[in-house]
């Protein structure tokens, strides 16, 4: 194919309030705010981004770090594209992130592998979900995507192996098999965790791991690795391949798909199958818990957004946190994070996916999820952390009461009023979404923090109040007294001390 679309020089990243640019703007323009896009492409590509200043400005430890500082990362950065410029060309000889020997896999059309487009005889619902043309800068944003947030499912054409007596593809009856969902999904969609700073160049800085960070985690024995763009592998069983399953640059770009872009569709098959959590391996961006006698990841749910994990994810903060839930980015990055910037934020998103029959597809309430909350380095500490703790498991309790009290009115009704008391309980918390941000910079020690804190308590009360009132009505006179009888009583939780 006579064409060129080089990554580096043309515009494809999505970046809030800018638009599309091309990745030596991203490393020379320090005014960029954040990614734009959804939160599947928002990971995708900062996992690349974070790739690339890996393999170009790793350093040995938090003081190296320190020193090279923005400025020093962005500037490695560049000298880093500039060397290896014909790597990140789309199209050509060695196509970026792509497998020419591939094209004896079926030509499959970029719609089946986009899980918001409908395709087969799936429903359309809206025009959104209409498959249509793709750019160039389209076509990247998905390559990337494909590496690690791959759906499961038969899509894949298993019925080429590039590794001679690979039988990885092949089901116990030596028929091609279905294909593996990608290590950043894994069975229902894993919830993803960054920091973020004032800036793109920053929120890269903030999240760069440390020669130290990669050697203490013991998660990668290869360690650091080898960029994939800089050696492809030649199969799903090579040496190279077997030097990405165990290293940092294979869990931040995974290959899990080989594929091979071109104007009609794309070549589309399983690539290399990474180990799971449940095998000891993690992406560093996942949440898991290695204590117990199986190991437990974080996963997306869109009925519970993820700043409701806030005290799962920072458990490490606890002063006598023996056991939880481990992320390497935030292990690694909010220490010297709080020291090195006055306030930085905490990103967590993800696609919640069904599966039947082997398929993965996105269904029914499965959505994109995310939030970010924003930390102040100076408040960070065991009292902020427990005072934290104690207040959402408060706001839990009356969360479960108000649960509770809607379904004690609709039993007054007898009626059954599960469904209604979910939702709810949705309610409740999507309302209180709004003030989580006031909550957490008032749980500091202090007069003036303890003032807010039971305004704030009174304001969660209320909410709560206004769930059950929109839920239950009390239009008739058996309403009312249903009604007046199960109403929620949070006297308890406002004399609390805040």
């Amino acid at each position: 194919m006579d064409k060129h679309f080089n990554l580096i020089d043309e515009p494809w990243i999505p970046v809030a309030d800018v638009g599309r640019v091309s990745l030596r703007q991203i490393f020379s323009r320090p005014d960029y705010r954040a990614l734009g896009g959804n939160p599947v492409e928002k990971i995708a590509v900062m996992k690349l981004l974070l790739a690339i200043a890996q393999a170009a400005a790793t350093p040995e430890d938090d003081d190296a770090w320190r020193t090279m500082g923005v400025e020093g990362m962005a500037k490695q950065c560049l000298a880093y594209l500039d060397k290896w410029h014909e790597r990140f060309d789309l199209y050509g000889p060695q196509p970026f992130l792509q497998m020419p020997a591939i094209a004896a896999a079926e030509l499959k059309s970029y719609g089946t592998v986009l899980p918001e487009v409908a395709t087969g005889n799936t429903t359309v619902l809206s025009q959104g979900q209409m498959e249509r043309s793709l750019t160039d800068a389209e076509k990247a944003v998905l390559l990337v995507c494909l590496m690690g947030f791959a759906l499961g499912g038969k899509k894949t054409d298993n019925s080429v192996a590039l590794s001679p007596g690979y039988a990885g593809k092949r089901n116990d009856k030596g028929k091609p098999s279905t294909g593996k969902p990608g290590p950043a999904v894994a069975h229902m969609g894993l919830l993803h965790t960054l920091l973020q700073g004032r800036s793109l160049w920053q929120s890269l800085w903030l999240n760069l791991l440390s020669f130290a960070h990669i050697t203490q985690c013991q998660k990668y024995a290869m360690g650091l690795g080898v960029a994939p763009w800089e050696l492809m592998p030649a199969g799903e069983d090579d040496e190279v391949a077997l030097r990405l399953k165990s290293s940092l640059m294979g869990r931040l770009v995974p290959l899990c798909r080989f594929c091979l872009l071109t104007e009609a569709g794309l070549h589309y098959s399983e690539g290399i199958a990474h180990p799971g959590y449940k095998d000891g391996a993690c992406d560093p961006t996942m949440a898991v818990n290695w204590s117990g006698k199986d190991p437990k990841a974080l996963w997306v749910n869109p009925e519970k957004r993820p700043w409701r994990e806030l005290t799962a994810l920072l458990g490490f903060l606890a002063q006598q946190q023996t056991a939880g839930f481990e992320c390497l980015q935030l292990g690694a990055g909010v220490g010297r994070a709080a020291e090195a910037v006055d306030a930085f934020g905490i990103w967590s998103g993800g696609l919640r996916v069904s599966s039947n029959a082997g398929e993965q597809y996105a269904s029914g309430t499965d959505d994109f999820v995310e939030s970010v909350v924003w930390l102040h380095g100076a408040a960070l500490g065991d009292f902020w952390f427990a005072q934290l703790q104690a207040e959402m498991l408060a706001l839990d309790e009356v969360a479960k009461a108000l649960y509770g009290r809607v379904l004690a009115y609709f039993k007054a009704q007898l009626v059954d009023g599960a469904n209604l008391a979910a939702q709810a309980t949705h309610l409740f918390w999507q309302l209180c979404e709004r003030d989580f941000q006031a909550l957490l910079d008032n749980c500091e020690s202090g007069e003036k923090e303890a003032i807010a804190r039971r305004e704030l308590r009174r304001r969660f009360s209320a909410y709560a109040q206004q769930a059950y009132d929109r839920f239950c009505p009390k239009d008739t006179a058996r309403q009312l007294d249903a009604w007046a009888r199960c109403r929620p009583n949070h006297s308890k939780y406002l004399r609390q001390e805040a």
